[in-house]
């Protein structure tokens, strides 16, 4: 059975893909995201896939901002999956590759994939949430 949620838009925040295998693991970046205080998260669509091809139906089905992606998926590399996403036509998210592996080569190769970001495990929830802040679009609101 494989697990993939979609969320139903709610308002200007961030359109986020959530792409890891391990449950504790999604349910540890839902809980940040859902008391994170900033703006930009306060919104936020949270989408959740535990496989590559779980992440790639939603890809081609909802508009998204992020996609937070574990490198080592139970069917696929997560490096494939941001080089595919990086290949697709149309605007694509930006792309954070999530991994324990935090050697200088393993951060090269994911930005070789097409990340746009590399965020190490284990992290803090403020480093989350600044990345995240960070990457996302302007959405064109007016101060």
């Amino acid at each position: 059975m494989t697990e993939a949620t979609h969320a139903e838009p709610t308002g200007a925040g961030l359109r986020i893909l959530l792409v890891e295998d391990e449950p504790a693991n999604r349910a540890l970046i839902r809980a940040i995201l859902g008391r994170a205080r900033d703006p930009a998260l306060r919104d936020h669509v949270l989408h959740e896939a535990a496989t590559s091809a779980d992440a790639t139906a939603i890809l081609t089905t909802d508009p998204l901002d992020v996609v937070l992606l574990d490198v080592r998926l139970p069917d696929g590399s997560g490096l494939d999956l941001a080089a595919q996403i990086r290949g697709s036509s149309g605007p694509a998210p930006r792309i954070v590759i999530i991994s324990a592996s935090v050697l200088p080569a393993e951060r090269s190769r994911a930005i070789e994939s097409g990340a746009d970001a590399f965020l190490g495990k284990p992290f803090s929830a403020a480093e989350l949430v600044e990345l995240l802040v960070g990457l996302g679009p302007d959405r064109g609101v007016e101060s």
